[in-house]
Protein backbone atom coordinates (compact mmCIF):
# COMPACT_ATOMS: atom_id res chain seq x y z
CA UNK A 1 0.00 0.00 0.00
CA UNK A 2 2.85 2.01 0.87
CA UNK A 3 4.70 1.71 -2.61
CA UNK A 4 1.45 2.89 -4.50
CA UNK A 5 0.65 5.88 -2.58
CA UNK A 6 4.18 6.92 -3.07
CA UNK A 7 3.92 5.85 -6.74
CA UNK A 8 0.76 7.91 -6.66
CA UNK A 9 2.33 11.04 -5.47
CA UNK A 10 5.17 10.77 -7.54
CA UNK A 11 2.85 10.33 -10.52
CA UNK A 12 1.16 13.25 -9.13
CA UNK A 13 3.90 15.27 -9.72
CA UNK A 14 4.45 14.24 -13.42
CA UNK A 15 0.96 15.18 -14.56
CA UNK A 16 -1.85 12.50 -12.44
CA UNK A 17 -2.21 9.24 -11.06
CA UNK A 18 -4.77 8.60 -13.42
CA UNK A 19 -2.80 6.80 -15.59
CA UNK A 20 1.08 5.92 -16.06
CA UNK A 21 1.55 4.96 -19.35
CA UNK A 22 2.73 8.03 -21.69
CA UNK A 23 0.97 8.55 -24.70
CA UNK A 24 2.16 6.47 -27.92
CA UNK A 25 5.38 7.97 -29.67
CA UNK A 26 5.95 8.12 -33.20
CA UNK A 27 8.17 6.19 -34.54
CA UNK A 28 11.70 7.07 -34.42
CA UNK A 29 12.66 9.49 -36.89
CA UNK A 30 9.26 10.26 -38.21
CA UNK A 31 9.10 13.72 -40.14
CA UNK A 32 5.81 15.43 -39.02
CA UNK A 33 4.96 18.66 -41.38
CA UNK A 34 5.56 21.73 -40.03
CA UNK A 35 3.23 24.43 -40.13
CA UNK A 36 3.84 27.06 -43.24
CA UNK A 37 3.19 28.34 -46.92
CA UNK A 38 5.09 25.83 -49.27
CA UNK A 39 5.40 26.70 -53.06
CA UNK A 40 6.70 25.01 -56.09
CA UNK A 41 7.63 28.14 -57.86
CA UNK A 42 10.49 26.46 -59.33
CA UNK A 43 9.57 22.89 -60.07
CA UNK A 44 6.82 24.62 -62.64
CA UNK A 45 9.54 27.04 -63.64
CA UNK A 46 12.09 24.39 -64.61
CA UNK A 47 9.36 22.27 -66.48
CA UNK A 48 9.04 25.08 -68.72
CA UNK A 49 12.66 25.61 -69.04
CA UNK A 50 13.08 21.87 -70.28
CA UNK A 51 10.15 22.31 -72.43
CA UNK A 52 8.91 19.20 -70.08
CA UNK A 53 5.75 17.42 -71.90
CA UNK A 54 3.99 16.83 -68.42
CA UNK A 55 4.70 19.77 -66.32
CA UNK A 56 3.50 19.75 -62.86
CA UNK A 57 0.64 22.15 -61.75
CA UNK A 58 1.55 25.23 -60.01
CA UNK A 59 0.47 24.38 -56.16
CA UNK A 60 0.91 26.83 -52.91
CA UNK A 61 -0.11 24.97 -50.09
CA UNK A 62 -0.36 26.86 -46.22
CA UNK A 63 -0.49 24.26 -43.34
CA UNK A 64 -2.39 25.74 -40.20
CA UNK A 65 -1.53 24.89 -36.64
CA UNK A 66 -4.73 24.22 -34.97
CA UNK A 67 -5.13 24.64 -30.65
CA UNK A 68 -6.04 20.82 -31.26
CA UNK A 69 -2.12 19.40 -31.04
CA UNK A 70 -2.87 16.35 -33.29
CA UNK A 71 -4.53 18.00 -35.89
CA UNK A 72 -3.42 20.34 -38.85
CA UNK A 73 -5.50 21.98 -41.51
CA UNK A 74 -4.17 22.08 -45.22
CA UNK A 75 -5.33 24.74 -47.68
CA UNK A 76 -4.19 23.52 -51.25
CA UNK A 77 -4.09 25.86 -54.08
CA UNK A 78 -3.66 24.66 -57.72
CA UNK A 79 -3.08 27.48 -60.50
CA UNK A 80 -3.29 26.45 -63.90
CA UNK A 81 -6.45 25.70 -66.77
CA UNK A 82 -8.39 24.61 -63.97
CA UNK A 83 -7.49 26.51 -60.81
CA UNK A 84 -9.12 24.66 -57.55
CA UNK A 85 -8.84 25.17 -53.77
CA UNK A 86 -9.69 22.67 -51.40
CA UNK A 87 -8.93 22.57 -47.33
CA UNK A 88 -8.22 19.46 -45.26
CA UNK A 89 -7.75 18.35 -41.63
CA UNK A 90 -5.49 16.19 -41.01
CA UNK A 91 -5.18 14.30 -37.33
CA UNK A 92 -2.18 12.66 -36.41
CA UNK A 93 -2.53 9.39 -35.35
CA UNK A 94 0.74 7.53 -33.68
CA UNK A 95 1.88 4.42 -31.86
CA UNK A 96 1.17 1.28 -34.21
CA UNK A 97 -1.08 2.80 -36.69
CA UNK A 98 1.17 6.13 -37.01
CA UNK A 99 0.16 8.32 -39.79
CA UNK A 100 -2.31 11.25 -41.28
CA UNK A 101 -6.39 10.72 -41.22
CA UNK A 102 -7.03 13.37 -43.66
CA UNK A 103 -10.59 14.71 -42.87
CA UNK A 104 -13.11 17.09 -45.71
CA UNK A 105 -15.26 19.65 -43.99
CA UNK A 106 -18.60 19.56 -43.09
CA UNK A 107 -19.66 22.87 -42.97
CA UNK A 108 -18.92 25.52 -45.73
CA UNK A 109 -16.75 28.03 -43.67
CA UNK A 110 -14.90 25.41 -40.65
CA UNK A 111 -13.25 27.21 -38.04
CA UNK A 112 -9.46 28.21 -37.44
CA UNK A 113 -6.92 28.51 -34.70
CA UNK A 114 -9.22 28.67 -31.64
CA UNK A 115 -12.24 28.08 -33.48
CA UNK A 116 -11.19 25.33 -35.20
CA UNK A 117 -14.17 22.27 -34.50
CA UNK A 118 -13.18 18.63 -34.89
CA UNK A 119 -17.31 18.43 -35.23
CA UNK A 120 -16.98 20.44 -38.21
CA UNK A 121 -14.97 17.46 -39.93
CA UNK A 122 -15.43 14.06 -41.41
CA UNK A 123 -12.72 11.49 -41.66
CA UNK A 124 -11.82 9.93 -45.41
CA UNK A 125 -9.92 6.83 -43.23
CA UNK A 126 -10.00 5.07 -46.65
CA UNK A 127 -7.40 7.81 -47.55
CA UNK A 128 -5.11 7.43 -44.44
CA UNK A 129 -1.38 8.28 -44.98
CA UNK A 130 0.43 5.94 -42.94
CA UNK A 131 4.11 6.19 -41.99
CA UNK A 132 6.73 3.91 -44.04
CA UNK A 133 9.60 2.28 -42.44
CA UNK A 134 11.91 4.55 -42.47
CA UNK A 135 9.56 7.31 -40.86
CA UNK A 136 10.41 10.20 -43.56
CA UNK A 137 7.63 9.71 -45.88
CA UNK A 138 3.58 9.26 -45.44
CA UNK A 139 1.33 7.75 -48.47
CA UNK A 140 -2.14 6.01 -48.68
CA UNK A 141 -3.55 3.89 -50.73
CA UNK A 142 -5.13 5.15 -53.99
CA UNK A 143 -7.26 2.27 -54.93
CA UNK A 144 -9.12 2.70 -51.14
CA UNK A 145 -9.28 6.25 -51.28
CA UNK A 146 -11.04 6.47 -54.82
CA UNK A 147 -13.85 4.67 -54.02
CA UNK A 148 -14.73 8.48 -51.84
CA UNK A 149 -14.35 10.55 -54.57
CA UNK A 150 -18.28 10.77 -55.42
CA UNK A 151 -18.90 11.64 -52.16
CA UNK A 152 -16.35 14.39 -51.57
CA UNK A 153 -16.69 16.16 -55.37
CA UNK A 154 -13.91 17.51 -57.23
CA UNK A 155 -11.83 18.74 -54.39
CA UNK A 156 -10.85 15.16 -54.12
CA UNK A 157 -8.62 15.65 -57.02
CA UNK A 158 -6.41 18.03 -54.39
CA UNK A 159 -6.02 15.46 -51.68
CA UNK A 160 -2.56 14.62 -50.73
CA UNK A 161 -1.69 10.79 -51.20
CA UNK A 162 1.64 11.19 -50.00
CA UNK A 163 3.63 12.97 -48.04
CA UNK A 164 7.14 13.85 -47.10
CA UNK A 165 8.89 17.06 -45.73
CA UNK A 166 12.53 17.48 -45.87
CA UNK A 167 14.08 20.73 -44.57
CA UNK A 168 12.62 23.15 -46.43
CA UNK A 169 10.91 20.86 -48.76
CA UNK A 170 7.47 19.81 -48.83
CA UNK A 171 7.10 16.83 -51.54
CA UNK A 172 3.44 15.80 -52.56
CA UNK A 173 1.61 13.34 -54.60
CA UNK A 174 -2.10 14.52 -55.46
CA UNK A 175 -4.86 12.18 -56.08
CA UNK A 176 -4.74 13.88 -59.48
CA UNK A 177 -1.16 13.00 -59.91
CA UNK A 178 -1.99 9.63 -60.73
CA UNK A 179 -2.81 10.59 -64.09
CA UNK A 180 0.63 11.91 -64.87
CA UNK A 181 2.57 8.66 -63.61
CA UNK A 182 3.34 6.43 -60.68
CA UNK A 183 6.32 8.78 -59.90
CA UNK A 184 4.60 12.65 -60.40
CA UNK A 185 5.14 14.93 -57.69
CA UNK A 186 4.94 18.53 -56.55
CA UNK A 187 8.19 19.24 -55.31
CA UNK A 188 7.78 22.77 -52.75
CA UNK A 189 10.24 25.11 -50.77
CA UNK A 190 8.48 27.10 -48.11
CA UNK A 191 8.33 30.63 -48.75
CA UNK A 192 10.25 33.28 -47.24
CA UNK A 193 9.50 36.96 -47.20
CA UNK A 194 10.82 39.99 -47.84
CA UNK A 195 10.19 43.71 -47.48
CA UNK A 196 12.21 46.63 -48.47
CA UNK A 197 11.86 50.17 -50.00
CA UNK A 198 12.50 51.18 -53.84
CA UNK A 199 13.24 55.09 -54.95
CA UNK A 200 12.19 55.41 -58.66
CA UNK A 201 12.70 58.79 -60.63
CA UNK A 202 9.42 59.96 -62.17
CA UNK A 203 11.17 59.91 -65.94
CA UNK A 204 11.79 56.39 -65.48
CA UNK A 205 14.32 54.97 -67.43
CA UNK A 206 15.01 58.44 -69.64
CA UNK A 207 15.72 59.96 -66.24
CA UNK A 208 18.95 62.25 -66.26
CA UNK A 209 21.57 62.98 -63.48
CA UNK A 210 19.41 66.90 -62.87
CA UNK A 211 16.11 64.65 -62.65
CA UNK A 212 15.20 65.16 -58.84
CA UNK A 213 11.75 64.01 -59.10
CA UNK A 214 12.13 60.78 -56.90
CA UNK A 215 9.44 58.65 -55.23
CA UNK A 216 9.89 56.49 -52.49
CA UNK A 217 8.02 53.27 -51.91
CA UNK A 218 8.35 51.88 -48.62
CA UNK A 219 5.65 49.39 -48.66
CA UNK A 220 7.43 46.38 -50.69
CA UNK A 221 6.72 42.95 -49.10
CA UNK A 222 7.43 40.14 -51.68
CA UNK A 223 7.78 36.45 -51.25
CA UNK A 224 10.65 34.46 -52.47
CA UNK A 225 8.94 31.69 -54.68
CA UNK A 226 8.16 33.86 -57.73
CA UNK A 227 6.57 36.84 -55.59
CA UNK A 228 5.82 40.25 -57.51
CA UNK A 229 5.16 43.47 -56.18
CA UNK A 230 3.41 46.39 -58.21
CA UNK A 231 6.10 49.65 -57.32
CA UNK A 232 3.75 52.85 -56.93
CA UNK A 233 4.39 56.63 -56.93
CA UNK A 234 4.27 59.41 -54.09
CA UNK A 235 0.42 59.19 -54.61
CA UNK A 236 -0.29 55.56 -54.59
CA UNK A 237 -1.02 55.57 -58.60
CA UNK A 238 0.90 52.25 -60.25
CA UNK A 239 4.65 53.22 -61.59
CA UNK A 240 4.53 50.68 -64.53
CA UNK A 241 7.08 48.40 -62.59
CA UNK A 242 6.92 45.20 -60.85
CA UNK A 243 9.80 43.67 -58.63
CA UNK A 244 9.61 40.01 -58.91
CA UNK A 245 11.18 37.38 -56.45
CA UNK A 246 12.36 34.04 -56.85
CA UNK A 247 15.04 31.05 -56.39
CA UNK A 248 16.21 29.03 -59.37
CA UNK A 249 18.24 27.03 -60.05
CA UNK A 250 20.85 27.33 -63.43
CA UNK A 251 23.64 25.30 -65.04
CA UNK A 252 21.73 21.82 -64.90
CA UNK A 253 21.13 22.27 -61.48
CA UNK A 254 24.79 23.65 -59.86
CA UNK A 255 24.00 26.89 -59.53
CA UNK A 256 21.12 28.12 -56.79
CA UNK A 257 20.06 31.64 -56.77
CA UNK A 258 18.01 34.27 -55.63
CA UNK A 259 17.11 36.44 -58.13
CA UNK A 260 15.30 39.70 -58.21
CA UNK A 261 14.06 41.49 -61.50
CA UNK A 262 13.23 44.68 -62.44
CA UNK A 263 10.10 44.21 -64.67
CA UNK A 264 8.46 46.29 -66.98
CA UNK A 265 4.38 46.36 -66.67
CA UNK A 266 3.75 46.78 -70.18
CA UNK A 267 5.45 44.64 -71.87
CA UNK A 268 6.44 41.54 -69.51
CA UNK A 269 9.99 42.53 -70.32
CA UNK A 270 12.92 42.22 -67.76
CA UNK A 271 14.52 45.22 -67.41
CA UNK A 272 17.38 44.15 -65.16
CA UNK A 273 18.15 41.72 -62.23
CA UNK A 274 20.54 40.59 -59.19
CA UNK A 275 21.86 37.22 -58.48
CA UNK A 276 22.33 36.20 -54.11
CA UNK A 277 22.34 33.16 -52.90
CA UNK A 278 19.33 31.95 -51.69
CA UNK A 279 20.23 31.93 -48.06
CA UNK A 280 21.13 36.11 -48.62
CA UNK A 281 19.11 37.93 -45.78
CA UNK A 282 19.13 41.13 -48.67
CA UNK A 283 19.04 41.94 -52.12
CA UNK A 284 19.20 45.16 -53.98
CA UNK A 285 19.54 46.28 -57.56
CA UNK A 286 20.82 50.22 -58.69
CA UNK A 287 20.18 51.54 -62.30
CA UNK A 288 20.40 54.72 -61.25
CA UNK A 289 16.69 55.82 -62.34
CA UNK A 290 15.70 53.30 -59.89
CA UNK A 291 17.13 51.87 -56.81
CA UNK A 292 15.99 48.77 -54.14
CA UNK A 293 16.50 47.06 -51.23
CA UNK A 294 15.03 44.27 -49.84
CA UNK A 295 15.87 42.51 -46.50
CA UNK A 296 14.36 39.01 -45.46
CA UNK A 297 11.69 38.78 -42.76
CA UNK A 298 11.79 35.33 -42.18
CA UNK A 299 14.63 33.14 -40.88
CA UNK A 300 16.66 31.80 -43.81
CA UNK A 301 15.88 27.79 -43.55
Amino acid sequence: MKRFVIACVLAAVLGGCQTFAPRAARPVGAAVPSAGVFDNHEQVWAAGENASPVAAPHLRVTILPTDKRDWTLWQVHLDGAQPGDAIWALREEVGANAGFVPHRALVAVPGTGKDFDPAQWAPLDACTLKVDKSGRSYSGDAASCTVLAPGVGAQMAMLPLAIEQSGEWLHLRLMSDQARGADAREDLRRVQEFSGWAAINGAGAKATAENRDWHMDRRIRIENEGGRYRLHWRDGAVAGYSLGLERLTYRDGNVPVLKLSLIEDASGQVLAYAWANPEATRIGLNLGWVQIGLDRVTPAP
